[in-house]
């Protein structure tokens, strides 16, 4: 078990790239979910598969459990699912952290949201000036509400948060 301590935000531009990592292409949907409780599969690369159990246990945290699952079994989840969300995710090293910024697609194609984890609440990792709007804790973000969200970002009032970042440039 790890806790899961992060923040979010949505992405101003495309300035990450030059120092991201190959991404992989994930592709997750919800088993369960609820706001404090999720149990979410997992493909990575069309190859490999996890199952991950996450519980709120305090404001802003997540205790997480992941284990390796075959890939055929996580296919077959896949068609028990309550939503699903498709993704690239590339690394990103800015100032001795990790950030893990989401290209979404499929339905959600056009947002972009980078995230940190931290070891601590206390922890403050200097912002790259390529991050927009924060938007941790907005549920409208969570992975578990995008999957179960049927239409494209525009229907979730995403869009006019995206253009609202693209002017600040």
């Amino acid at each position: 078990m790890t806790a899961e301590i992060e923040r979010k935000f949505l992405v101003l531009d495309d300035r990450w790239r030059e120092h991201a990592s190959e991404g992989s292409v994930l592709r997750q949907a919800y088993l369960v979910a609820t706001r404090n409780r999720t149990v979410r599969v997992r493909t990575i690369d069309a190859r490999t598969a996890m199952l991950t159990v996450k519980i709120r246990s305090g404001q802003g945290r997540r205790e997480e459990f992941e284990y390796d699952i075959p890939y055929a079994d996580a296919k077959e989840m896949f068609q028990y699912a309550q939503g699903a969300v498709e993704k690239t995710r590339f690394e990103v090293e800015h100032q001795g952290h990790t950030w893990e910024v989401d290209v979404y697609s499929g339905r959600h194609r056009g947002l972009v949201i980078a995230e940190v984890e931290l070891l601590d609440h206390a922890d403050n990792p200097v912002l790259p000036d390529w991050l927009g709007p924060e938007v941790t804790g907005n549920s409208r973000f969570s992975n578990r509400v995008l999957a179960a969200t049927h239409g494209n970002p525009k229907d979730m009032n995403v869009a006019a948060t995206i253009d609202q970042r693209r002017s600040l440039r």
